[in-house]
């Protein structure tokens, strides 16, 4: 019998439509392998229109809240409906930058110095020393990011704005610099490393998205012992937050010639953007999966209980 799987899209956080093009290239990629696919903009009747679909499959593609933060997966697990990525706690988890670094690095993961501050602290004084880096505890695709350097006198005004959207609990690291790196994991095995050379000063949202916004080197123009050990990072970070299925962690590498040499995991994306040019399909290719055995992939490691 034909698999009917219900691909999750759309939603209301910041990235949604980032989401409806990672949906999209999805759906029509299951439909390519043969599946029954239903497209879900997910709306806040999501649990009344799961539960008339009553599909095998949920193939989880939000990105930001509700889908990246436990809420859907819980929604899925009432439904008893069996989804793709990581379950209830794991998201969560990651999803809160403050959380997810205690636990990295209780795990052995190195991340930056910093702490996590209220907005109101954030714009009326510099939190860190300079140059640091301040971004929402739960917002993915660098929405929300300021990087202050040494020339800002004062913290982002921004910040203070009456309708600031992303929420009034801030993480503040210490700017790395050097490069950005990212590694996936797939079940459980990291794949292998993308360094990406962003047109901007770093891999924001225009960056991410925005054609010629970065370039992805794959593989990373690393020394091998540093290639494996954002891979080993990577599977680390993965299992310490009890991640399931595709998970993407970022890194900074101090790659300076007078620079630390110094690795750190910025995050765990349990809900990598998932468009053919994406950097996990491009990890996947590499690897000589096609985007279709990609989330065939993916379909057939849905489960309960994640």
């Amino acid at each position: 019998m034909t698999k009917h799987v219900a691909v999750l899209m759309g939603g209301w956080s910041a990235e949604r439509e980032v989401s409806l093009r990672s949906g999209k290239a999805c759906a029509d990629a299951l439909e390519g392998e043969g599946y029954r696919v239903t497209r879900v903009d997910v709306q806040r009747d999501i649990a009344q229109v799961l539960a008339g679909l009553k599909p095998d499959v949920a193939f989880n593609v939000l990105h930001g809240v509700p889908g990246e933060d436990g809420t859907i997966q819980g929604v899925l697990e009432v439904l008893g409906i069996p989804y793709t990525h990581s379950g209830v706690l794991s998201s969560a988890l990651a999803m809160d930058k403050g959380q997810a670094r205690i636990i990295m690095a209780n795990a052995g993961v190195p991340v930056a110095e910093g702490r996590v501050v209220t907005r109101a602290e954030a714009a009326k004084d510099h939190v860190l020393p300079r140059p640091y880096v301040l971004k929402p505890v739960a917002e993915g695709s660098s929405v929300g990011v300021f990087i202050v350097t040494e020339d800002h006198q004062h913290p982002p005004q921004e910040l203070t704005r009456a309708d600031w959207p992303h929420g009034e609990t801030l993480l503040a690291e210490r700017y790395i610099p050097g490069m950005e790196l990212t590694c996936a994991v797939m079940g459980d095995e990291a794949l292998d490393v993308i360094e990406i050379e962003a047109a901007t000063r770093f891999y924001d949202y225009e960056a991410k998205y925005a054609p010629g916004g970065s370039r992805h080197i794959l593989p990373a123009r690393i020394k091998l012992n540093i290639y494996q050990k954002a891979q080993i990072l990577a599977l680390k970070a993965h299992r310490a937050l009890g991640c399931r299925g595709i998970s993407r962690a970022d890194f900074r590498f101090d790659n300076r010639e007078d620079g630390s040499g110094e690795l750190f995991c910025l995050e765990v994306n349990t809900q990598p953007g998932m468009t053919e040019t994406s950097l996990v399909p491009e990890l996947a290719a590499y690897r000589g999966m096609s985007f279709g055995g990609l989330v065939r992939w993916i379909v057939e490691d849905a489960s309960l209980n994640r």
